[in-house]
């Protein structure tokens, strides 16, 4: 596609042996255990790390799993917040912390929370608008993989984005993975769902915010594009990159200058570079 141009008005053979298998055992089955944590296993948070960056963001805890014998150490105040806004706390353990965890990085706590937040585009653009610095969003294009959610996610917050908008429908969700990823900032930074991604970027550009896709080939190099402007970032599938509809949708499209033989950047990586080029132009303009 043809970038547009930038006017400045608005806006990733021996011998054998039989086995004696008189002893054999069947394989053991990971238990079940949804008729005690619920439906709700997407919002699974697992790690020290991230029960405590939930605590302190205010989310409500529904259910605690402590492995039984863990030193709490750090984690005392966190259980007493906990008991004392009535979290069921339960002590059970390891090996079923073991089963339920998706990572097996648990840490000997797990805990369910209230399902995210999430609020519309509108609401993003108009936070961002009233921060009084200029917007800095990130637009997943199908970002599909939750580690690469969680891992965007944690750039955007630090690098002091106003907040990510994904998809309702061929795209990863916050779930525990996601949070766990971001290392706890998935309950810092807003997050908007979209029913219609076009859409979502139809409405920022009426706002007044410059859309960027990322996309290699042709397109300019990021270091051209004026990201001290209300920006937003569009990142593109793990394996497709931007479908065709978003990247036409898109003001423009830039690049990241690639010297090695891998032509590629995994795309929360891209997404940080991408975001940290936009806080050197911020910076470098005060």
């Amino acid at each position: 596609m043809a970038d547009k141009k930038f006017h400045g008005d608005r806006r990733s053979g021996g011998p054998t042996y039989r086995r004696d298998t008189s002893k054999d055992q069947a394989p053991a089955q990971r238990p079940a255990y949804k008729s005690e944590v619920g439906d709700d296993s997407e919002y699974l948070i697992e790690g020290r790390n991230a029960l405590s960056e939930a605590v302190r963001s205010g989310r409500s805890i529904e259910k605690l799993f402590i492995a039984e014998g863990l030193d709490k150490g750090s984690l005392t105040p966190i259980v007493s917040r906990c008991r004392e806004s009535g979290t069921v706390i339960v002590k059970c353990d390891r090996r079923k912390l073991d089963a339920m965890s998706p990572t097996g990085a648990h840490q000997g706590v797990i805990a369910f929370v209230s399902p995210c937040e999430y609020i519309s585009v509108g609401e993003l653009i108009d936070k961002a608008l009233a921060s009084g610095t200029a917007p800095l969003i990130v637009v997943c294009d199908h970002v599909e993989d939750p580690r690469n959610l969680g891992a965007i996610i944690r750039s955007a917050e630090v690098s002091g984005a106003h907040g990510i908008i994904i998809p309702r429908r061929r795209g990863a969700s916050v779930t525990g993975t996601v949070v766990k990823a971001s290392a706890g900032a998935a309950l810092h930074l807003p997050i908007a769902k979209c029913s219609n991604l076009n859409a979502a970027i139809r409405e920022l550009k009426e706002r007044g915010i410059w859309v960027w896709g990322a996309e290699g080939g042709e397109s300019r190099l990021i270091y051209e594009a004026d990201l001290t402007l209300p920006t937003a970032l569009v990142m593109g599938s793990e394996g497709d990159g931007l479908s065709r509809l978003t990247a036409e949708s898109c003001d423009g499209l830039v690049s990241i200058p690639m010297a090695g033989r891998v032509n590629s950047l995994n795309v929360s990586a891209a997404a940080a570079v991408l975001l940290f080029e936009a806080v050197r132009q911020r910076i470098t303009k005060i």
